[in-house]
């Protein structure tokens, strides 16, 4: 159930019973982007996120410069010992570093080199976006063709891969910017597929077999405890599987709003002490007001039954995914419209 359907309020949740959750890596009233941003130049991408979102600034991804520049092949070239080439339009595990992989590990280094100028003597939350092991595997080719995912050792050697390239990682940008505190979100658009055994095969005639979930929430538990910051879980898919992410050791979940349909479930989750990014802001829409979004989220807040004074603190406002397909101009009101309602739950 969509939570725009007339879901009737539940009784509000006993305090008591609930565990001694008081702080979340994020200060209250808080507002973040996805991760993707229009336009090619990350100089002026990285000045408008901190300017915009000065309570939790990411890195931006620009997409629009090519390969390497996207979500798969930006958290491929973070791989350790995995390296990976385009082929047919496609990343492939490659058997040695080639041009594509090098192109990759250019970007990153002009994208930390431009943080760690402009957000000199930042001090505060700050998050930086990879793809998660499941969308990672679903998405890489073996070298003979088809997806990553169908060979369950390829899964495994992947995922540790990850792992360990995301804590050099997250280490990285800790030394760049000394005063901050990282958080890193784990980008699982994949996962339902996954799950539900829906990724193609590589004729497209059928599909691989489903994860099951104890395997997949292992998977993720491995590369959150590697992290060794807090991460968030990111799904805007509309079955995100709640309870799983859950369990996966993550601080906080994305999710969009407009596909949060299992409240039983988030309920829960958020009863145990979850963090929430809240994907409020349509970026494809005309840019709403912060009193819509703020309006918005309080209504699912008072639809799940939690008290009032815990909504700033625990919920982040966010657009309800990327802005690569926005106009600059369109990014930033939608950047500004969050942050402006994140400080209005503070009210």
């Amino acid at each position: 159930m969509c939570i725009r359907d007339g879901y009737s309020r539940r009784p509000a949740r006993d305090p008591v019973a609930w565990p001694l959750v008081s702080t979340w890596p994020w200060p209250a009233g808080s507002a973040t982007g996805i991760g993707s941003f229009p336009g090619t130049d990350i100089a002026e991408a990285v000045k408008l996120v901190l300017g915009d979102l000065p309570d939790l600034p990411h890195l931006p991804e620009l997409p629009a410069r090519g390969p390497g520049a996207d979500l798969v092949g930006r958290t491929a070239g973070l791989l350790v010992d995995l390296p990976v080439e385009v082929y047919a339009n496609r990343w492939r595990v490659a058997a040695h570093p080639g041009r594509d992989l090098r192109t990759t590990r250019d970007l990153w280094e002009r994208d930390l080199d431009t943080l760690t100028d402009q957000a000199a003597g930042y001090e505060g939350a700050f998050k930086v976006q990879a793809a998660g092991p499941w969308t990672l595997a679903a998405s890489l080719q073996l070298p003979v063709g088809g997806a990553l995912l169908r060979d369950p050792g390829a899964v495994r050697d992947v995922t540790a891969s990850l792992a360990e390239g995301l804590r050099a990682h997250v280490a990285d940008v800790a030394a760049r910017l000394p005063g901050a505190t990282i958080l890193l979100q784990l980008d699982e658009p994949s996962l339902p597929a996954v799950l539900a055994g829906r990724v193609p095969t590589e004729s497209g005639l059928g599909t691989l077999h489903p994860v099951e979930s104890e395997v997949a929430r292992d998977a993720l538990r491995g590369v959150v405890d590697a992290a060794q910051a807090p991460v968030v879980m990111h799904c805007c898919a509309p079955d995100v599987p709640l309870r799983l992410l859950a369990e996966s050791g993550a601080a906080a979940v994305a999710l969009d709003l407009d596909h949060v349909a299992d409240l039983d479930a988030l309920g829960e989750a958020l009863d145990q002490g979850l963090g929430l990014v809240a994907g409020a802001a349509d970026p494809k829409a005309a840019a709403p007001s912060p009193a819509e979004l703020a309006s918005r989220v309080r209504e699912l807040w008072n639809r799940l039954g939690f008290p009032v004074e815990r909504l700033p603190r625990q919920v982040v406002v966010s657009p309800a995914c990327g802005l690569a397909t926005a106009t600059a101009a369109g990014a930033r009101a939608v950047l500004a419209a969050c942050r402006d309602a994140g400080r209005r739950l503070l009210d």
